[in-house]
């Protein structure tokens, strides 16, 4: 055991319910950790990122571009790695390819794309195909299902 390899207790640090203001003996009394006087040590202080009346940073700084909250992570993979990494009749699977190395968190899928060249019979169950890979596929006598 070294003294890096040390942790506190599960559930013994940084409570969710600390109660601030409840005398000096706690470590977070008198002030509860707003200093002394001011306006962001008395209640309706102001909102997060208010500086004063200043023009604030999130509106200082340029805006380009769009962030749709709505879009997927699908990791793509090639025909090619699949002929490097797998056997003969083997069936590939979102598990398996993780157990392989291919990917390491699939977020929203996987979608195996068709470039390279497949001489082995595979069981691919994933997500999605392109076409071309779909057709690679079930044309050595493999299955392309999708899950």
């Amino acid at each position: 055991m070294n003294l890096t390899d040390l942790r506190p207790a599960e559930g013994s640090v940084k409570s969710n319910n600390f109660r601030k203001g409840r005398g000096h003996a706690s470590g977070n009394g008198k002030t509860a950790g707003y200093g002394h006087k001011g306006q962001k040590a008395r209640s309706g202080r102001p909102r997060a990122g208010f500086e004063g009346g200043q023009n604030p940073l999130f509106r200082r700084l340029p805006k380009r571009g769009f962030n749709c909250r709505n879009t997927k992570e699908i990791i793509t993979i090639n025909i090619s790695m699949l002929e490097k990494r797998y056997e003969d009749g083997a069936d590939v699977t979102i598990e398996s390819l993780m157990d392989v190395g291919l990917i390491t968190n699939p977020k929203d899928g996987v979608k195996i794309l068709g470039n390279g060249e497949l001489t082995k019979k595979l069981n691919v169950k994933v997500n999605a195909y392109s076409a071309t890979a779909k057709e690679k596929i079930e044309a050595l006598g493999g299955k392309a299902e999708v899950i």
